[in-house]
């Protein structure tokens, strides 16, 4: 249990170093999203453990927790690059792949089709 929540809080503060160095907004939504959620997903079953197994106690709040985080973090990650994409911020110039250009540009001639 203990070690679940130091994993998290170690996986937590990658994901703010990823944050800080990253170089465009998808890569930092990555790292803010998924390692993050991850981190969280830790801590959060280290604390559920915790109360079940030492406390006697089954926390249906921090089992929720864990289920909406779970659900929510990469989901709102991905919707916030997506519409960083749709406002027209640019891509890291390492960038090697735009696999969303063509279904854009296929949205839209549809669009101005139908």
């Amino acid at each position: 249990m203990g070690l679940l929540v130091l994993l998290g809080a170690i996986v937590a503060v990658i994901s703010v170093i990823g944050l800080i160095r990253l170089p465009d907004v998808y890569l930092r939504s990555h790292a803010a999203t998924k390692s993050a959620t991850l981190g969280v997903l830790l801590i959060l079953n280290g604390a559920f453990l915790y109360f079940w197994i030492m406390e006697g106690h089954f926390s249906i709040k921090l089992l929720l927790g864990i289920v909406f985080v779970f659900l929510t973090g990469p989901v709102g990650g991905h919707l916030n690059g997506r519409a960083a994409y749709r406002s027209g911020v640019s891509l890291w110039k390492g960038s090697v792949r735009d696999d969303l250009k063509e279904d854009l540009k296929r949205e839209r001639l549809e669009s101005r089709e139908g």
